[in-house]
């Protein structure tokens, strides 16, 4: 499926007749008809119906339009990165970061390798899982997750290399103005889905470590980190939160750290395929791993 038919045929859906078609395609009525005939030539089977004035798009083919736009994006894309990638000489490299850390460590990595080194970096954002099924399937290069220390780390451990970048602490905040809500030991809180990182880590050593007696009542559950910041922001409940996402509301004091409740060290670990590297990804990975101005949570 190239592009041009994808665009020719979305042309149609969008102007609902041939000929406005084929002024948006800046082509004669006639070259767009013959053009839009070789195309159902090539796939051998009719796009169009022609039984009616105007001629229409067939249902089935208007059903697959948000298939035909998403695949007219990524080849654009594709088209655009191969470009830069030729232009650049080849200087390009996709990270994946897990949700918590988009916001908070991406910046320096793009900033710590646009600026010296003068890569092109594209940040795609994922829970853990799909950060290594990315790396897997080749759809990235690197990928940037949290990791409990202790932990065995990934899946498939002999499929990747990894190493520790930095640190983080996963740490229970609130707004100032719950802290005086609280009634007893009974705490409301924002909570994580149980089958996500956080989730994990807030089972596994966050609630077996919570003093004695207390109870926390969920009042909110997200897996994303920033909004699970904003929920803390605007006083629904107590929060465990990277501290590298709240640094600067505890400075400003619009959250305040509680600081006699349990909180849990993250390693911020960089992690690629274990095959054959590129020689352009051998040095960003050797570039990273330094232990220089890494973003710890200090």
């Amino acid at each position: 499926m190239q592009l041009d038919w994808i665009d020719d045929i979305l042309a149609v859906i969008d102007t609902g007749s041939l000929t406005r078609a084929a002024e948006r395609r800046f082509l004669t009525q006639s070259a767009f008809t013959r053009r839009v005939r070789s195309i159902e030539e090539r796939i051998g089977s009719p796009l169009f119906d022609r039984s009616c004035k105007p001629v229409t798009i067939l249902p089935g083919v208007r059903a697959m339009e948000p298939e035909l736009r998403e695949m007219s994006t990524r080849l654009r894309r594709l088209q655009h990165d191969l470009k830069v990638s030729v232009d650049g000489g080849g200087r390009g490299v996709t990270f994946v970061c897990q949700h918590a850390i988009t916001t908070t460590i991406s910046p320096w990595i793009v900033k710590r390798l646009t600026k010296p080194q003068d890569v092109s970096v594209r940040v795609r954002s994922g829970n853990r899982d799909n950060c290594l099924m990315l790396l897997l399937s080749r759809e990235a290069d690197f990928a940037i997750t949290y990791e409990c220390p202790g932990d065995p780390g990934p899946f498939m451990p002999r499929a990747f290399d990894s190493n520790i970048m930095g640190e983080d602490f996963l740490v229970p905040v609130t707004s100032p103005g719950l802290m005086a809500s609280f009634e007893g030991m009974k705490v409301p809180t924002i909570t994580y889905p149980p089958d996500v990182f956080l989730g994990r880590i807030m089972a596994q050593c966050i609630l077996p470590s919570l003093p004695e007696g207390m109870v926390l009542a969920p009042k909110a559950e997200t897996a994303l980190t920033l909004a699970a910041c904003e929920y803390a922001l605007g006083g629904i409940g107590l929060a465990w939160l990277p501290m590298t996402l709240v640094r600067r509301h505890l400075e400003n004091k619009e959250l305040v750290h509680i600081d006699h409740l349990p909180e849990q060290k993250l390693n911020i670990t960089l992690i690629r395929l274990s095959d054959q590297q590129s020689d352009e990804n051998i040095r960003i990975w050797e570039h990273l791993t330094t232990p220089l101005d890494t973003p710890g949570p200090s």
